[in-house]
């Protein structure tokens, strides 16, 4: 069922979510508005600052390379400029959004290669962790990647492919889908040491590094029904990282994917333990 911005709005403030939803268009996007505060441009400064100490020896080159392509690290970023810049390389922008959106909507702006991005910052007290995805969570953590083109292909035909498989009662199965991989994959190429994309882990101080770098980190290879299948935590380090030998493995899989079939295969079946996928 549709959701209306009105009864979403209200549906957010009694949460008592932050962002300021009764400002959303039909398509749940805002103004970014760019008056953020000196103390919101040290926040930004000083996350960036220490995250990219760990994103420079841990992350995927892929990501890196996005990084610098797009600018992102001087100050908290405009988001009409790196559309500019990103949909030069693969035909993506970015939409503000006030925290996190409907699903409908959500999986249409991927499907139409936008990526809702959060139009404001976590505070000072919040520097190691914030409820709600933030700007810094999507810009940081999930912009960059968008700039490599198999990847962007994928997040388009996840928009596609996603909100249809939500529509047969397989929204679990792809949300499954998005945080094992979008939010935290990892990934080793063929004679490469291992390493990260997903933004999750980007934007996560502690949890990037025990990831890619501890001995109890529980690496899975990927394999797309079991990520489908496999049930993943919110509010702490998960049970299991699911690894990838290329974007292409990940892109492929799901163009191949009959999303009716496994739906139906999985949706009512309990999901996996991921401590032993």
């Amino acid at each position: 069922m549709t959701v209306t911005v009105e009864a979403y709005a209200r549906e957010c403030a009694e949460q008592g979510l932050r962002g300021d939803y009764a400002a959303c268009k039909s398509d749940f996007t805002v103004e970014q508005k760019y008056d953020y505060s000196s103390e919101d441009q040290e926040v930004w400064r000083t996350l960036c600052d220490r995250q990219t100490k760990l994103t420079s020896k841990l992350a995927h080159h892929s990501y890196l390379d996005g990084v610098e392509a797009l600018g992102l690290l001087k100050q908290i970023p405009d988001f009409h400029e790196v559309s500019e810049r990103l949909h030069k390389l693969t035909g993506w922008e970015i939409v503000a959004v006030p925290g996190l959106i409907p699903i409908e909507p959500f999986f249409d702006h991927l499907a139409n290669r936008r990526f809702p991005v959060t139009n404001w910052l976590r505070s000072k007290k919040e520097l190691d962790y914030i409820v709600e995805p933030d700007m810094f969570h999507d810009f940081f953590g999930h912009v960059p990647i968008l700039s490599q083109p198999v990847f962007a292909d994928f997040m388009q035909l996840y928009g596609e492919k996603g909100g249809e498989a939500v529509k047969i009662g397989g929204d679990q199965m792809v949300s499954r889908l998005y945080w094992y991989t979008a939010e935290f994959g990892l990934m080793q190429e063929e004679g490469a040491p291992l390493k990260a994309f997903g933004a999750g882990l980007m934007s996560s101080f502690s949890e990037l590094q025990f990831a890619v770098t501890s001995a109890d980190a529980h690496h899975v290879p990927f394999d797309l029904e079991t990520v489908m299948r496999t049930n993943y935590e919110i509010d702490k380090f998960q049970r299991a990282y699911f690894v990838l030998p290329s974007f292409d493995t990940l892109r492929d899989a799901f163009s191949k994917a009959d999303m009716p079939t496994l739906v139906a295969r999985w949706k009512d079946t309990e999901p996996l333990d991921p401590a032993v996928v």
